[in-house]
C-alpha cells in the first residue's frame, strides 16, 4: 500500500460516499514501541477488496483488512488492538517484526444516523 496525504484520503472518501460505495476508514489512533506506521496513518479499506493508503503494511494491514469487513458489515466503529510479534507476522516477511503495539480505529462510512 502507498502512504497518501490526509488530504487525498478524505478527498476518496468523499467520492466513495458520493458513489454511495460502502468503505472502512482505518486510523492509527496510538503506537507503542516499534511499529511500522505513526499516530494518525490513514486507510480505507473497500467494500470490493481495494485498499488505499496504508497503517503498516504485511500482516497488520491483513487484520485490519478483516476488522474492516465485520465493521462495514455492523455499521459500528470500534478501537483495535494489534500487537506486531512473530505470531501475529507469520506471513509474507515474517522476519520484519516490529514488537511493537497499535491501536487503530476502523469507521464505517457512510455512517449510521
Amino acid at each position: 500500500m502507498s502512504s497518501l496525504t490526509t488530504g487525498e484520503i478524505y478527498d476518496r472518501l468523499s467520492l466513495a460516499v458520493e458513489r454511495r460505495e460502502r468503505v472502512a476508514l482505518a486510523t492509527v489512533a496510538a503506537t507503542y514501541g516499534a511499529t511500522p506506521q505513526r499516530e494518525g496513518a490513514r486507510m480505507l479499506i473497500f467494500e470490493d477488496g481495494r485498499m488505499l493508503g496504508t497503517v503498516g503494511g504485511g500482516c497488520v494491514e491483513a487484520e485490519v483488512f478483516a476488522e474492516a469487513r465485520q465493521v462495514m458489515r455492523s455499521g459500528e466503529p470500534g478501537l483495535f488492538r494489534f500487537e506486531l510479534t512473530a505470531e501475529t507476522d507469520a506471513g509474507e516477511g515474517a522476519g520484519d517484526v516490529c514488537g511493537g503495539v497499535m491501536e487503530i480505529f476502523i469507521e464505517p462510512w457512510p455512517r449510521k444516523n
